[in-house]
């Protein structure tokens, strides 16, 4: 008899999850790392059947089963070829099944979970039963292998017990067969965006420079290229990006470059930085809220998705976004629909969603302090900017773009910069990146009393050399520095789940109080 895993009202539910907590476990991997596994193999394998046979073994030890099946359709036959691989076995046996006649087929046609407790008893699928019986199993559970875009295939596994643990820990095997789906639809954009860089290498990186918006940009280090070239590539697609770096390195720049190389670049860019909203009013700037939803609500209210619709939603510092909060931005990123705050109609937006942190989101993953479901929504195609240090061939250019920019607006006419100048610039790591190097400019340019550059280089020196040396500056001094950094970080918000109170291990009343007593003020972390 089949089973499916369904509520009292007949739809789909989400299995007992104690199973799978035992399974992750034992096994102690993390979804993270199952994923990187995962994709691995598959990148490793050319054919299906290679692919699977290099996928099987590591999908037994996840979930020690006997019999393994990999299925795709084939709609030249109208067919389900299905690899079977049992354990301890080299190679995988391919099977072809018609559609109607298996629950690879059946998976496909409904993309919703089967499970067949007693493969002795089921008369509905006799060819595919008979095979798998033949193959040890007794039970066998089968899961469709897909994401929001794209139907891949079928995941099938089968144990040699009736009843199995399967049937009770599907939550966990559709876990698996999500980041299954992930990495396939990763493989194949990577190909996508392969052929098309082959196809036409040379015109790419005119591609990138016929664009106006890329002319603040500046720089043409290998490593921005490299950015610039995928970020051309994607720019195409209705794709969800994920721009990493560290604070200052431009990836609202990239962001918005993305947005006006793109279809939708004649429509609304908007952005939202999630750091820099009070936690309480965070789901209502996203989502909007109807007028009465809360205490204040006076009036309704169109959220930044609405605004967005049709075009393009910047979420900066993506990983600031509460816990609670992060289930309801994974439905807008699977089906583009949502409700305002204390509505009840359903609105479906077209938006294309980028995303930007300075955050290791993997290792908040793995501590609990971020949905590792909606991580992997975000990073379907990740850009990393590279810090200014590690592209210190564009301070040069970043220098005179930003004194020519500075002067004009002060209307000053700066003609020189002193070498001496250049290369203490170029040997500063600049912790802050891109940001502190185009202040340190603008206070470089109000110095300057005529046509030469008259940079404030000994704060660079003295900056270096007390951080060169712990016993240098007083325990004071350095609380001090360590506090503003923070505040930089967290762009000068005290409270809430990444405000600077939490990164610092502080109350907030605490930290008012530090800042106060040490003299901070806004604007030496607020630019």
């Amino acid at each position: 008899m089949t089973e499916f895993a369904r509520d009292s009202n007949g739809e789909p539910r989400p299995a007992d999850q104690s199973g799978a907590a035992a399974r992750n476990t034992s096994i102690g991997r993390t979804d993270a790392e199952i994923l990187l596994a995962i994709t691995d193999l598959i990148l490793a394998g050319d054919s299906l059947r290679e692919l699977f046979e290099n996928l099987a073994p590591l999908l037994q030890e996840l979930t020690d089963c006997t019999v393994v099946s990999l299925a795709m359709y084939d709609s030249s036959s109208d067919a389900i070829v299905a690899h079977l691989w049992k354990k301890g076995q080299e190679k995988a046996e391919a099977n072809i099944f018609p559609v109607d006649e298996s629950p690879s087929g059946w998976v496909w046609q409904h993309q919703d979970v089967i499970t067949i407790p007693d493969l002795e008893g089921e008369t509905r699928f006799g060819q595919a039963v008979r095979a798998l019986l033949s193959w040890g199993a007794r039970s066998y559970s089968v899961l469709p292998i897909s994401t929001a875009n794209r139907r891949f295939g079928t995941l099938g596994l089968g144990r040699n017990a009736v009843e199995p643990e399967e049937a009770r820990d599907l939550d966990y095997l559709a876990r698996i067969a999500q980041l299954l789906g992930m990495a396939m639809e990763n493989r194949e954009l990577q190909r996508e965006w392969e052929e098309r860089k082959n196809a036409q290498p040379e015109r790419r990186p005119e591609k990138v420079q016929d664009k106006q918006v890329l002319s603040e940009i500046i720089g043409s280090s290998g490593a921005l290229k490299s950015v610039l070239d995928y970020a051309a590539i994607v720019a195409s697609t209705d794709t969800t990006v994920l721009i990493s770096g560290e604070t200052g390195t431009g990836k609202e720049r990239i962001a918005r470059a993305i947005h006006a190389m793109s279809p939708r670049g004649d429509r609304s860019f908007i952005k939202m930085n999630c750091a820099a909203i009070p936690t309480g009013l965070l789901e209502s700037e996203l989502f909007g809220h109807e007028k009465g939803a809360f205490t204040g609500a006076v009036t309704q209210k169109v959220g930044r998705l609405e605004l967005a619709d049709k075009g393009t939603l910047l979420l900066d510092e993506v990983g600031e976004i509460p816990l609670e909060l992060q289930p309801k931005l994974l439905r807008v990123l699977q089906d583009q629909e949502f409700e305002r705050l204390g509505g009840t109609k359903t609105i479906r937006v077209d938006v294309r969603l980028l995303a930007a942190t300075n955050r290791d989101l993997p290792q908040a993953v793995s501590a609990k302090q971020f949905r590792s479901d909606l991580f992997y929504r975000l990073h379907v195609f990740p850009l990393h900017l590279p810090p200014l240090r590690e592209r210190r061939e564009d301070i040069p250019l970043l220098v005179r773009h930003f004194v020519g920019k500075c002067a004009a607006r002060l209307k000053k006419q700066i003609d020189f910069i002193p070498d001496e100048a250049l290369q203490v610039m170029m040997n500063w790591p600049w912790p802050g990146n891109i940001r502190e190097l185009e202040n340190f400019i603008e206070r470089s340019v109000i110095l300057s009393d005529d046509n030469r550059l008259r940079a404030p280089l000994d704060e660079l020196r003295q900056e270096k050399s007390v951080r060169s040396s712990d016993a240098e500056g007083t325990l004071r001094d350095r609380e001090r520095g360590h506090i503003v950094e923070v505040l930089r970080q967290t762009h000068g918000v005290l409270s809430g789940p990444g405000g600077a109170a939490i990164r610092l291990g502080l109350k907030r009343t605490t930290l008012q109080y530090k800042l106060q007593k040490l003299g901070i003020l806004r604007g030496e972390y607020l630019d």
